[in-house]
Order: structure tokens, then sequence, then C-alpha cells
């Protein structure tokens, strides 16, 4: 054979070969989508994919047809018995809701749905089975009235065995005591400080250190002022002019009357008493060192050191003085408490140097800033001192007695699932039927919230182990969804569109 003939017959062998593998595939194609053995691999890929309720099946998927599925592979649903096309296994019988409704009502028995992990409720079988521990999974039965999945049934055993406890919803009142710790502090409203509006030199200082107390009108200190002796030899001065002018009449006298006014006008604005001004034209005599009096009663709380002979100049704070007939307690409350605590509440308050003493303040101040490292709010409650046994910065604890807004509708806060988004609770409907319910939350205190919509007083709610029956409605109702979309659409022919089988 020539070298020409060998190079022949090899091209037709790799040609040959390759029309093999084409029709090898093609033929594999035909047999994933006409599907002879009605087992459905790529249908079941399809769900496990996307969870979508595209298909390839025949007009046999009708509704009310017996389904079989695998246990070990949920995913893999036929209509006719078979094997797996996964693991082998014999598939085993999934009966529909309307089916399992019917035997329901023509047995007087619920049937099972499916059956859970009692420890995971997302791992399911549609036969009985035992976890690794030898523990049965959980019987999960179909309700005809659940619509969308949403109602579990739970047999008597079961609810036993998982622990559920129910509460009934109440009517409560959410005006509880907040209980909170502060420490006292000086009443803002009452402290002062002491300076002068003149430049001068302090000549003698009457009260010499801090906390002593004063009294408002008592001496602080004498303060030698060249201003002031002016405006006093001014006013002297005026004085005299007016009395020399009372019978003259006319603008004469009425401006000798106004430099008497405005000398004691400006020695007013300078805070001299109108005692002072008193003697002053009643003696004649200029004052060379006036005393500056306390403004108001209370305790010495800051003094400027080395005060005598000092010079001083407007504004400078001299001395710094608390009246300590009432105390602030400072306290901090939560965020979400703030709406049931205004000014004006009343509080209770505790000393404990006070040991056995209960103090009755108002809150007068409420910081209007979230304190955003520890998300509370400061209030300062005022506390009275007729006695004057309280101290700043003695430690308090505080009952707080909101405003009662009425009785509410209340559940107990371990009740409520939180999602982040949504909040839910597990009402019990009685027969071991359970329905999850959103709710809207208020107020919440003392171990129970407020409900805002949801609920209403008497129903029972789940108090544990609701989060296992909230995991067994979603599972139903993805098991119904998953049953629903086996109504297949007609896969389009010679480049039709698919319709509704």
């Amino acid at each position: 054979m020539t070298e020409q003939n060998l190079k022949t017959q090899r091209r037709w062998r790799t040609a040959l070969g390759r029309l093999g593998w084409v029709t090898l595939g093609l033929v594999l194609a035909i047999a994933l989508i006409a599907d002879p053995f009605h087992l459905h691999p790529l249908d079941s890929y399809l769900h496990s994919v996307f969870g979508s309720e595209s298909s390839t099946g025949s007009d046999d998927h009708a509704e009310g047809k017996e389904l079989w599925t695998c246990g070990m592979h949920p995913e893999v649903i036929s209509d006719e018995p078979g094997q797996c096309p996964i693991c082998g296994m014999n598939l085993v019988r999934l009966a529909t809701g309307s089916e399992t409704a019917e035997a329901s009502t023509a047995s007087g028995e619920r049937e099972v749905l499916f059956y859970k992990n009692p420890h995971d409720a997302s791992i399911t079988s549609p036969v009985p089975a035992k976890d690794s521990m030898g523990m049965d999974y959980v019987p999960v039965y179909a309700d005809a009235d659940g619509a969308g999945g949403a109602t579990v049934t739970i047999d008597g055993a079961t609810i036993q065995n998982m622990n559920i406890t129910t509460a009934s919803v109440e009517l409560r009142s959410m005006g509880d005591q907040i209980r909170t710790v502060g420490y006292l502090e000086y009443d803002e409203q009452k402290m002062v400080t002491v300076t002068t509006k003149y430049s001068g030199f302090v000549e003698k200082v009457f009260v010499n250190y801090v906390g002593e107390p004063v009294r408002k009108g008592q001496p602080l200190f004498a303060i030698y002022s060249p201003e002031l002796v002016q405006t006093q030899q001014e006013l002297l001065s005026a004085i005299e002019f007016a009395r020399r002018m009372e019978g003259a009449g006319g603008d004469a006298q009425r401006q000798a009357e106004s430099l008497v006014r405005a000398a004691r006008e400006r020695l007013a604005f300078w805070d001299i008493s109108s005692a002072q001004v008193a003697r002053l034209e009643s003696s004649g005599q200029i004052v060379r060192a006036l005393r500056v009096t306390a403004p108001a009663n209370g305790m010495v709380m800051k003094r400027m050191s080395g005060l005598e002979g000092m010079a001083v100049r407007p504004g400078m704070e001299l001395f710094h003085i608390a009246d300590l007939s009432t105390l602030w307690v400072n306290v901090e409350i939560y965020e979400q408490q703030l709406s049931r605590v205004p000014p004006g509440a009343t509080a209770r308050i505790s000393i404990d140097a006070l040991k056995g003493e209960t103090l009755v303040g108002k809150v007068r101040y409420v910081d209007p800033q979230v304190t955003e490292r520890t998300r509370t709010v400061s209030l300062k409650v005022e506390v009275p001192n007729r006695d004057g046994k309280l101290r700043a910065g003695m430690y308090a604890t505080v009952l707080l007695e909101p405003v009662d807004a009425g009785e509410v509708v209340a559940v107990p806060s371990l009740a409520v699932l939180r999602t982040g988004q949504r909040s839910v609770v597990i009402v019990a409907d009685g027969g071991g039927r359970f329905t999850p319910r959103e709710v809207e939350l208020g107020t919440e205190s003392d171990g129970w919230v407020e409900v805002r919509s949801g609920l209403k007083a008497g129903e029972e709610i789940v108090t544990s182990s609701q989060f296992l029956i909230d995991s067994e409605s979603n599972l139903r109702e993805a098991v119904q969804k998953l049953i629903s979309s086996r109504k297949p659409k007609v896969a389009a022919q010679n480049g039709g569109e698919a319709g509704d089988a």
C-alpha cells in the first residue's frame, strides 16, 4: 500500500471518529430533553440552581399528579417511581398539598408533609429518619387552612420535646419605673460669679477661704478705684449745684437735676447699691474704698488666691458662689426611654451617704444630644437640700417614674423574633397549629415590649423555641412553592414560543 493511500485512510478514520462523538452528543442531548424515564434531571438541576418554575416535562405534570422524590436529594422530583439519577436510591412518593388535604378530610388524621431534623430545621427528609445522635426527625403536618405554607401543625409529643411554652397577649401599662444611677452636682441655675466692671485695687478681703457660707449683701472685699472716686465727687458736686438752682427754675434747674440723675445712674451701672449711694449723699463724704457685697446666698466655691492688694480689671472672676438650697443629680437613660421621661417627671433619689432616706425630685433638664458611644441621654434631676446634708459629688440611685400613657397591647420581649428588617411572633392557634405573624413594636420596658399592630389582647403566642416553628413555616412554604412550580410549560417547538400547558 502506498503512502498516499495510508494518509487517505487516516483522514477517513479521523472524520468518522469526530462524527461519532457528535452523534453521541446529540443522542445525550435528546435524551435529557425528551426524558423517556421521567426522571427530569435537567428540571431538578434548574430548580436547585435558579429556584425558578422552568421545566422541560410534558402535560403529565398536571396538578394532582403523584410525585416521587429521593430521600437524600429532595431536589429530584419525578412523576413515576424509579431510582435517583444521582445516588441510585429508590424514589419515594411525595403527596401534593391537595392530596394531603383530601386524605386528612377522609381519614380524620393529618398527613405528614415532611420530616425535619430536631436540631437543624434546615435539614429535612420526605420519610421518617434519625439524626447522627439517634433522635427521630420531627414530623411536620400538612394544613389545609395554612394558605401559602405559613401555618404549621405539630403533634403534642413533638411540642413537649421541643419545650414549646406559650403566654397570653396582655393589656399592660408601660409606665414602669426606670432605675439608673448618677452623682450630685451644683445647680447651674443658682451659681453666680463676682467680678467688677471697673479697674481698681483690692485693699481688704473679708471672705478668706473656699467653702465659707455667705449671705446676700455680705461684704466680700473693699476696692479702691479712681473711677469710683471721681464719680462720687461728680455726684456730690451735682447735688450741690442742684441745691443752688432750686429757685432759679427754667432750663438751669432741669440741667442741674439731670446731672444728679446721670451720676447716680453711672454708680448703679457699676453695681454700687442704692444703700451705698444713699449713705454717700447723706454724709457728703467720698468713700475711698467701696465694699463689694455678695449678690446671692450660697457658699464660696472659688476664690482668687492672693486677692488682697491685687490690681483687678473688669471681667476678672474674683469669687464663685453657689446656692446649695437645691442640687442637681446628673443621670443617664437610654435613648429609647427618652419619650417616657419628659421634663417635669418625678424621680425618687436615694443617697448612699444618707442611709434609709429617700428624696423626691423633678427632671429639670434633658440634654438635646445623644452620647454616641453609649447611646444614652443625660438628665438633670433637681433635688432639695434643705438641711444642707447633700454635697456635690455624692453617689445617688434614681428611680424615674415615666409618664403613664395608659394600657397598651404588650408581649414578653423574648417572644419576638427580630430579623433586622421585621419583627415576628408565633401565634398559637390551638390544636398544635402555629402561625408566624409580623408585628410593629413600640416602647420596651422591664422585659415587655409594646405591640402597636399585628396582635390583640387575649391571643396566645409562643415564648420559647419559636425560632424552630418559624423555620418549619419557612420550609413548608418553600416545599409548597416547589410542588406548585411543577406545573410545566410546553417546550418551544420549531422556533415557536413556550406557553402554559
